[in-house]
């Protein structure tokens, strides 16, 4: 098999209006309607990263502990919303706060260069806002993978 590119992703949503208003109105995606609650969007810039995060990792990460808090939903997933700049990341996390939504972890410089932010979607994904450096050619950083030795 040769993969070509992630053709989508997306979460499994909630009953309710609860994912929408979370994808749609607290991180500003605009969705078409398909069909009954079926939101739909091909307007976001493709994924630049596909990867296996153990729980273990992104628990370290996210909360500084290898173990997953037993309060929170164990995340089957996870998404990055990259933004402008390393500058933007703080903004941001400030704006989905006036939203009402719970940030896991602040705006942050992780050891292998990314900034970055966390919180959980309805459905238990864990999602970032961050910025990915090596992913910004366009600003003259190089476009490539994380430094060597990191975990991401």
């Amino acid at each position: 098999m040769d993969i070509a590119f992630v053709a989508g992703f997306g979460p499994i949503g909630t009953p309710g209006a609860e994912s929408h208003d979370f994808w749609a109105g607290a991180l500003g995606i605009a969705f078409h309607e398909n069909a009954p609650r079926y939101f739909h969007s091909e307007e976001l810039p493709g994924v630049k990263a596909f990867a296996i995060w153990p729980i273990d990792q992104a628990a370290e990460a996210t909360f500084g502990t290898p173990e997953w808090p037993a309060d929170r939903p164990v995340p089957q997933a996870w998404i990055e919303f990259d933004v402008a700049s390393a500058d933007a990341v703080a903004p941001a996390v400030a704006e989905l706060r006036a939203k009402g939504l719970e940030v896991l972890v602040d705006a942050h410089l992780e050891p292998w260069g990314q900034t970055t932010s966390r919180l959980q979607s309805p459905e238990g994904l864990l999602v970032g806002v961050s910025y990915t450096p090596w992913m910004h050619p366009e600003q003259g950083e190089p476009e490539g993978s994380p430094p060597e030795g990191t975990s991401r």
